[in-house]
């Protein structure tokens, strides 16, 4: 289907403001942690027992280091859920801007260029060689 530049122009004002519309948000993942305490006679130091937990821990990253973060009650791990899908939808609205972007890019037409007179002219390389010391 091809879109006319004017249809492209009025989906990328819709998604600007989708983009207005969303709440706060922040990237991770959730995930549920096993562990063992390291008490030789607690029930998680037995081979067949899985361990403590599981706790629920948000991990994501952070100008290039892995940080996880305890999510101690429902609420909370209620409240990570919300911003993580938050984020997804600000990661699918950004593609969709990008592309929406892309092809009003390629299909807007070339300006005028000015006459050769009013370009400014490009400065050749000095034909003199450089005096090394």
């Amino acid at each position: 289907m091809v879109d006319s530049l004017a249809d492209l122009e009025q989906r990328r004002t819709e998604l600007l403001q989708a983009f207005s519309e969303l709440q706060d948000l922040r990237p991770g993942c959730i995930s549920g942690i096993l562990r063992r305490c390291g008490k030789p006679t607690c029930h998680c130091a037995q081979p067949d027992d899985p361990g403590h937990g599981p706790t629920l821990r948000m991990t994501y990253k952070r100008d290039g280091k892995t940080i996880s973060e305890a999510l101690p009650s429902p609420a909370a791990v209620r409240k990570a859920e919300r911003e993580i899908n938050e984020f997804r939808k600000y990661e699918a609205l950004s593609r969709s801007f990008v592309e929406t972007n892309v092809k009003i890019c390629q299909r807007r037409p070339l300006e005028e260029a000015g006459s050769p007179a009013q370009e400014k002219k490009r400065r050749r390389p000095s034909s003199r060689r450089s005096r090394g010391k």
